[in-house]
This record gives structure tokens, sequence and C-alpha cells, in this order.
């Protein structure tokens, strides 16, 4: 009777590992509570780890060494699955020289203004950016980032969208802003953004085209989280940043996706990461690198703010700054460069 009961908790373990290290083969990477599991997939490489050495430990007694050695062999293989996937992600690049074709892309979720326009200044002209998307920061920080750039020699122009805004002092979170060099030309919030019709539905998306028609069409994101009430909301923001990346087009989507790879296999196109579009962490080798939340290593967060791009681009670098973990805000920078096709 023992040894039934131990073959079928090992099976049992057996199928929620599976479950758990790959729900998106079973169509379950959207769904409670593997959706909130699978996100961390660093601690649960850990997780599967420290129970390996336990059940290696158990097995040191004779009487539960077969059922020990099962369970240790199942963690074993739950640890290594997502292990290989994260390292095939990867775990740290760096940027290499910027070109005179290059365009670099930063994305910072800064928590309102508690990161600081200085701070997030400071940091946008250290890495060059052309492109900073900033989820949850107001019009007027904004402008103060921008100003402060244009001091360190950076100008940009502001761009954002906000959501409620007849609510005096309303959440930060309300608001999307971004920030685009004059080197790429003007640009302009598009109607259908700008009104919410056609847009994330709780947290604002920022979509700006060129004036003049040429260049890239840039999409600043802020998906709602997966909290258990608003699951189908946060599917359907995913399914919109999806849309944003049809077949063909010049598109760069930054921003704060409340969503890891593992989130996007259903709604990736093409051989794509999310609709036509691709990560260029992964590309480039910081794609297993966390970015939420700071309080915990990067080794171990989730990585959920992404910069996409279409097959128009190419990305050449990337990294993940951990350097200003203790800045204020509880999102990691992701900064990335990109190459034109062609």
């Amino acid at each position: 009777m023992l040894r039934v009961l131990g073959i079928l908790v090992t099976v049992l373990f057996a199928i929620a590992t599976a479950l758990v290290s790959w729900p998106q083969f079973f169509r379950l990477e959207q769904t409670m509570p593997f959706a909130h599991i699978v996100s961390m997939r660093g601690i649960l490489v850990a997780a599967f780890a420290i129970l390996t050495v336990l059940f290696l430990l158990m097995a040191l007694a004779r009487p539960m060494r077969g059922f020990a050695m099962s369970m240790a062999l199942v963690a074993a293989l739950g640890a290594t699955a997502g292990g290989v996937t994260l390292g095939v992600r990867g775990y740290g690049d760096t940027l290499p020289e910027a070109t005179e074709t290059s365009v670099r892309v930063m994305t910072w979720n800064t928590a309102g203004d508690a990161t600081g326009a200085y701070q997030i200044a400071q940091s946008a002209v250290a890495m060059d950016a052309d492109i900073i998307a900033l989820p949850e920061t107001a019009q007027s920080v904004g402008e103060d980032v921008a100003i402060e750039m244009r001091e360190l020699g950076r100008p940009m122009w502001v761009h954002h969208v906000q959501y409620n805004e007849e609510i005096e002092r309303g959440p930060q979170s309300w608001v999307t802003t971004i920030l685009i060099s004059p080197d790429l030309g003007d640009y302009a919030v598009i109607e259908s953004s700008d009104d919410g019709s056609s847009n994330t539905a709780l947290l604002p998306s920022a979509v700006v085209m060129p004036v003049d028609g040429t260049g890239p069409t840039v999409v600043a994101v802020h998906a709602i989280a997966p909290r258990p009430a608003y699951m189908d909301v946060w599917r359907n923001d995913l399914r919109w940043i999806a849309d944003q990346c049809p077949e063909g087009e010049n598109v760069i989507i930054a921003g704060d996706f409340n969503a890891t790879l593992d989130h996007m296999a259903s709604l990736a196109a093409g051989g794509a990461d999310l609709g036509y579009c691709h990560d260029a962490a992964a590309e480039t080798g910081n794609g297993g690198v966390g970015t939420w939340p700071t309080d915990v290593p990067a080794l171990l967060s989730a990585p959920i703010d992404h910069v996409m791009h279409s097959d128009a681009w190419r990305a050449t670098g990337s990294i993940v700054l951990t350097n200003l973990d203790g800045a204020g805000g509880d999102h990691r920078p992701l900064v990335v460069q990109l190459e034109p096709v062609g």
C-alpha cells in the first residue's frame, strides 16, 4: 500500500512539475495560478533545486530510498528545464557601441515620481537613449526629464496618454509618457490611443506615429497586472499589444507588459514572440534577467518589461540596469540597441 501511495504521489508531483514548468504546452500560461508561478522562473528553479537536495537527503534512509530518489529525479528535471529556459533567454549582456544608424530604446516603469526626473534623465543620457518609454510617469515629470536632458545636451520631444484626466491628482499609473529624440523626426499620438478607443483597458499605452510617415511606429505600453480580479483585462491587454505588431509593419514596442515571454506564447505569430514582434532582450542574451521587483535579485525576479521590434529592425545588444535598484522605483530599466534592416 505504501509503495502504491508513493508511486501515486510521484506521478502527481511529476504532473504538477510539468504544469508549472511549461504551462504554455497545456495552454495554461494565462490562467491562475500557473501565470503567476511561471512568471518567477528563477525562484521556481531555486525551489526545485532545494527540493532535489532535500529528497536526496531523504534517500539516505533505506525505507524511503525508492520514493525519495524518484521525487529527486522529478525535481531535478524541473530545475533543469527552468534553468535551461532561462539560460537560453540569457542572463546578461552588454550594449555595443552606437552607430550612425542605431536606435537605443529605454523602458522604465518609474512608479510615478518615486525615481525623480533627474535620475531618469541622467540614466537616459548615460545610455544615449533615443526613445524612452515611461509607464506610470505623469506628463509633468516627463517634461522635467526632457528639460534635464536638454541641459545635458540631449533634447527630447514629450508625448503622453492619460486616463481619467477629470480627476485631479490621480495616480500616475493612469499616465504613460514617451520621450523621442528630434533626430527621429516629428511624432504625434494617434487619436484612438489618446481617446482610449483602441488601447489597453485600465492603464494607458501611447501609440505615436511619425508625422511625415517616415520611421517606426512607437508604442509605449502598460498592461494591467494579472491580479485575480483583472485576469480577463490582462489577457485582453496582451492581445491588444500583440495586435500593434502586424506582419510587415515598422514597429517598436516598449514598456511594462506585466508579462514574461511564457505568457505570450499563444499570441506569437510567424516565429516571433508577441504578434510579429521579437523580444530584443531575449535575442541578445538578457531575456532571463528580471526587471521586477527590485527588492528581489535580478536572476530571481520576473522579466516583465520588454522592448519588442518588428522585422524592420534587428537587435544588436541590451542591458538591464541593476545599479539603480535603490533609486525609488520597483522596476529595473531595460535598454536595447536596434539597427534598421535593409
